[in-house]
């Protein structure tokens, strides 16, 4: 529902698009904001002669991404399919996913990292290439959204982390030096995901392990439904398991991330809990900071279509048409 005049859908391609995940038994996931909007607002930035990292901002607030998140649950409701709202970033999305889903439509959302974590204050620093690391699409909010996030996320009503990793080096983010509207949209997430989240939601108190491995493992297995074969560690299940020790501190540094990017959003973060071993199908594939694998040892998981959050839809269109064929005879 972004970027005009490139990725951006129309409303009547979002609802065909709805129809045919329904269709086919697909969760449509969506990136919600007002590309209509946004791009109003990078003219808005430019004419006040804004060009900094810090006119992404402000040329796509929180209130178009409330309003895409809006329309895009009401076009599902109306095709009646679930919907997966994917990195959540502002309060005014987040109220329209609790809305939604408390009037018991079938709406998931997912906050990603760089927007549990961090605030917008970056964004304003004085070297561009500091600034624009952390540019990306919805943009990180300014402080107190996060929060809101951190308990949604601990209390259920978001339901697992995602990354929306999409990482760009400096040469790459430099593009935008003059127009922040040539800055490549993206941060880095991926290998700091389980890390940073442990740290301000386990190591804070705000969810416990349990809640963690929900987040990040159970409901992501369940929404794309591969559980129990992934999410679980039982009998059948694939054993792919982390250890992680809560009592292990390192710090993070572009020097030493796995990524070939040479910029990190976390750069400097002193973290305590780290991942030691990953065990991969009863293999262990990683430990001591050393990756034991062999190219073509990975596996091809297909999700199956229809998963727990189409169950019932059936008959609720059952419903809805006998619902209308009743009208039409009271009518007459």
């Amino acid at each position: 529902m972004a970027y005009k005049g490139s990725l951006m859908v129309t409303d009547e391609e979002l609802l065909q698009g709805l129809k045919k995940c329904k269709k086919l038994g697909a969760l449509a996931q969506v990136h919600a904001e007002n590309g209509d909007a946004v791009a109003e607002g990078q003219i808005q930035m430019i004419e006040l002669g804004i060009t900094g990292p810090e006119g992404h901002g402000f040329s796509r607030p929180p209130i178009l991404e409330g309003e895409a998140t809006s329309r895009a649950i009401r076009l599902a409701g109306f095709v009646n399919t679930p919907l997966y709202v994917v990195h959540v970033m502002s309060i005014e999305a987040l109220e329209e996913i609790i809305r939604a889903r408390q009037s018991g439509q079938r709406v998931i959302g997912e906050p990603v990292i760089s927007g549990l974590a961090l605030d917008d204050s970056l964004l304003f620093d004085p070297d561009f290439d500091v600034a624009a690391k952390y540019v990306m699409s919805p943009p990180i909010r300014p402080a107190g959204h996060n929060i809101a996030l951190q308990n949604a996320l601990s209390s259920g009503l978001l339901q697992l982390v995602g990354t929306d990793h999409c990482a760009f080096n400096s040469t790459q983010k430099a593009a935008g030096k003059g127009d922040f509207r040539k800055i490549p949209n993206g941060v880095n997430g991926i290998e700091e995901r389980m890390h940073i989240l442990w740290n301000i939601m386990v190591n804070t108190g705000k969810m416990t392990p349990m809640g963690y491995v929900r987040v990040t493992s159970t409901a992501c297995a369940q929404i794309f439904n591969i559980y129990p074969r992934k999410g679980a560690i039982i009998a059948g299940a694939d054993a792919d398991i982390i250890l992680l020790n809560p009592n292990t501190t390192f710090t993070i540094s572009s020097k030493t991330h796995h990524s070939r990017i040479d910029t990190n959003i976390y750069e400097g973060w002193t973290l305590r809990g780290k991942i030691e071993t990953t065990i991969s199908r009863g293999r262990i594939v990683w430990e001591n900071g050393k990756l034991n694998v062999s190219p073509g040892s990975g596996r091809f998981i297909p999700l199956p279509p229809y998963s727990y959050l189409f169950n019932g839809i059936d008959k609720i269109d059952s419903d809805y048409l006998a619902s209308i064929r009743a009208s039409k005879q009271q009518k007459k």
